[in-house]
């Protein structure tokens, strides 16, 4: 192995005095002159850069549903806090005199349809009497059929048929009348059939405890809306009011009471340029660089790539938002700089050579000067990918030759 290396270095002596014509060897080129490359395995990144902010993921401020007077704060600056935590509360002498006034209404309103509609339900009263309805007015029809076909003349056998018809339409008119008086509450009302005003009567009790039913509601609501609770665990970031403090009905859902963000997940919101931005995607891979923490280094993953693209000093930029979760103790904060490498293509152990070393030939192929037996000549490649610096050999070269790289 030591021998291969010190042939390869002398071969590169001996090549950097033929191409003395091109100019100086490795680590001593200037520009318009050439140097030696040995062909080397190696990995290769191909990213594109965005430049952005951070911004946690989970940042809510917080507000109050109704307006009040605030009666208590349970958290400063600072604290940390589980999900459901009560973190203020308004004064709810007012609301529960409402909620027990709004529950007082619902029990009259109830009281008074179940007085109308005991044992039977509307419901009962709506569709059964319309079906009972239609009922006897099918069964008169058949007993009246039946009645005609007496009066004419049959045969005994007939006449006895005919006969057993009548009785048939007898009962089903008895029984329908008798599920009309039902739908109607007959026993309820006394006897007779329920006058058509009841059905009124009945529709407004109905809405009078489907409208207590409402006012319940809202009275339960507000008294929900006047205790400010964590939606999820994390650090309080801001306390912007103080016991005794009044919300007006104009403020009180626009006034920011607390915010809280989870500190453990962030997001980069970066702009990427529309010349790369084909080749962002969701999913891929990023390297994410903090301008105030040189020493940090974070991967996080693509979550979004805007398909609206705004404008800036004549360039044409595209949102991308990069998520990552957030190492204890990094001293990362919201706000600030930040770049993201996004990870286009990798490639591990493939063969590599200076961008610098491919040259094209007369139809535009791609072609590469190679040290032969101390000689240098042309020779056709197959190239993958490319970064910055480093281009991917796919077929044409062998590890260890010697490239020639123009400066």
């Amino acid at each position: 192995m030591r021998r291969d290396r010190v042939k390869t270095v002398l071969m590169l002596a001996l090549a950097c005095l033929l191409v003395v014509s091109l100019g100086a060897c490795a680590g001593q080129a200037e520009e318009g002159q050439s140097q030696l490359v040995e062909v080397s395995r190696g990995d290769l990144m191909v990213t594109v850069s965005a430049d952005g902010n951070l911004s946690f993921v989970k940042d809510r401020k917080l507000v109050f549903g109704i307006s009040g007077t605030i009666a208590e704060v349970n958290v400063e600056e600072g604290d940390r806090v589980s999900q459901g935590a009560v973190l203020a509360r308004l004064d709810t002498t007012s609301l529960e005199l409402a909620a027990k006034a709004a529950e007082v209404d619902m029990e009259i309103a109830a009281a008074s349809y179940r007085k109308l509609t005991y044992p039977y339900t509307y419901a009962t009263f709506a569709f059964d009497v319309p079906d009972a309805l239609a009922k006897i007015v099918d069964a008169k029809r058949e007993l009246n059929e039946a009645v005609e076909a007496l009066e004419i003349g049959l045969s005994s056998e007939q006449y006895w048929e005919v006969w057993q018809g009548v009785e048939q339409a007898q009962d089903k008119l008895t029984e329908a009348e008798q599920r009309l008086a039902r739908g109607q509450g007959e026993d309820v009302f006394e006897a007779g059939y329920l006058p058509i005003t009841s059905y009124w009567t009945l529709r407004e009790a109905q809405l009078g405890m489907e409208r207590a039913q409402v006012a319940l509601d809202v009275a339960n609501d507000d008294l929900k809306s006047a205790v400010m609770v964590a939606p999820f665990d994390g650090v309080i970031a801001t306390v912007d009011i103080k016991e005794g403090d009044s919300l007006s009905a104009f403020d009180y859902a626009t006034r920011t009471i607390v915010e809280l963000v989870d500190p453990g997940e962030m997001e980069l919101s970066a702009e990427a340029d529309e010349i790369d931005v084909p080749n962002v995607e969701p999913g891929q891979r990023a390297i994410i660089s903090v301008d105030a923490l040189p020493g940090v280094q974070l991967e996080g993953e693509v979550k979004s790539v805007s398909p609206v693209a705004t404008e800036e000093s004549g360039l044409v930029l595209y949102k991308v938002k990069v998520g990552f979760e957030v190492p204890e103790g990094s001293g990362l904060k919201a706000g600030m700089s930040a770049t993201a490498d996004i990870v286009i293509t990798e490639r591990s152990g493939v063969l590599l050579v200076p961008n610098r070393a491919i040259g094209e030939d007369s139809q535009g192929n791609p072609v590469v000067k190679v040290m032969v037996g101390g000689q240098i000549e042309e020779r056709a490649v197959v190239i993958g990918v490319s970064d910055s610096s480093q281009t991917e050999i796919v077929s044409g070269l062998n590890e260890g030759e010697v490239v020639v790289a123009r400066y």
